[in-house]
């Protein structure tokens, strides 16, 4: 029993984490990719028979491997492992030939009953061999593969943005599309240059959620596109009324929606309970650079998780930033050793 095994994700932490979920003595060693082209290269030269394929990756994700894979006919059975969790992922990447999906973080039991369906794990042929070859026990080899508070933060991200679009989607019977979260320390003077998909003379309107617990600190900010509004209020429910009184409620409504499920995400994975403070509109209707004027006085040093959410087939957008003050950042630190030991 000796599947080769190919594990392509961009996530140095969620490849780690995937790599310590197979069974042991399942294989002697595991691939790595680090994005589609990359794992599409090795499962050309026929050295991989067994794929776990994330979805969201820069370059070629997950879908665009997949109909690759397809179209090229290579012989490789995929399981997706994704933190897109959102109904119609699952359904599209099994139109696309993927056998199976596994939710973002997963577990060894999880990863050894999926494999075992599919045949490639046999726990009475480990038990028995691992009784005459002690050896045979030992963990897989794979790879030296360090992971930076970035990398950590953006796939912790990930996770947390998955459940957040898996709840809007499945409130409004919709697909959200989910491009990589970025990560990055930023002065709170500069914070307007984050939000990096920002159209110039676009106007946004802006509410705000502070957070607190366990060594964490800061604030959830919501900007809404202000284009997005009418067809957002459509799906809303909130048909033939304007103004900003339902601006608002339309903002409101989308800040409970998003910030409750991505910081629920974020606590559940650092195992820790985070307070909350009541929601805040920041503003209407201006600028992005005036709706952070607020934070232009400030010197300390942000941690700045970026996450944008558009609407596949609507002209909806809004930009979520998540800042963790400075003081934040040994907790964080700390958190991540623990994971990567």
């Amino acid at each position: 029993m000796n599947t080769k095994i190919l594990i392509c994700d961009d996530s140095a932490l969620a490849r780690k984490q995937m790599a310590r979920a197979l069974p042991t003595g399942l294989v002697d060693s595991v691939l790595f990719a680090q994005d589609g082209e990359e794992a599409l290269a090795v499962l050309r030269k026929g050295e991989a028979e067994l794929l776990f394929l994330d979805l969201n990756m820069p370059g070629p994700d997950g879908y665009q491997v997949l109909e690759r894979i397809r179209k090229e006919d290579l012989p490789v059975l995929t399981i997706v492992v994704s933190g897109d969790i959102q109904p119609e992922a699952r359904e599209r990447v099994r139109k696309l030939g993927a056998i199976d999906f596994i939710k973002k973080p997963t577990s060894t039991e999880l990863v050894a009953d999926l494999l075992q369906e599919y045949g490639f794990f046999r726990p009475e042929e480990l038990s028995a061999l691992a009784a005459t070859s002690p050896s045979f026990s030992k963990p897989s080899h794979t790879p030296e593969i360090s992971v930076s508070l970035t990398e950590y933060l953006q796939e912790t991200a990930n996770v947390a943005m998955g459940r957040s679009s898996d709840l809007l989607a499945r409130l409004l019977r919709v697909f959200v599309k989910q491009p990589v979260p970025k990560v990055a320390f930023i002065a709170s003077s500069e914070l307007h240059m984050a939000i990096f998909s920002a159209e110039a003379g676009n106007t946004f309107s802006a509410v705000c959620q502070g957070f607190t617990g366990s060594g964490l600190a800061g604030e959830a900010l919501l900007l809404f596109d202000d284009a997005s509004f009418e067809e957002m209020a459509e799906l809303l429910h909130y048909e033939g009324v304007e103004g900003d009184a339902i601006d608002v409620e339309v903002l409101m409504d989308m800040s409970s929606i998003l910030f409750g499920a991505f910081l629920n995400g974020v606590s559940d994975q650092l195992d820790i309970k985070l307070g909350l403070s009541h929601p805040t509109v920041l503003g209407q209707h201006r600028p992005i650079n005036e709706l952070l004027e607020h934070h232009s006085s400030r010197e300390e040093q942000l941690l700045c998780l970026e996450i944008c959410y558009t609407i596949e087939n609507r002209d909806i957008r809004c930009d979520m930033l998540v800042l963790f003050t400075e003081d934040s950042v040994p907790f964080l630190e700390k958190r991540l050793e623990y994971l990567v030991d």
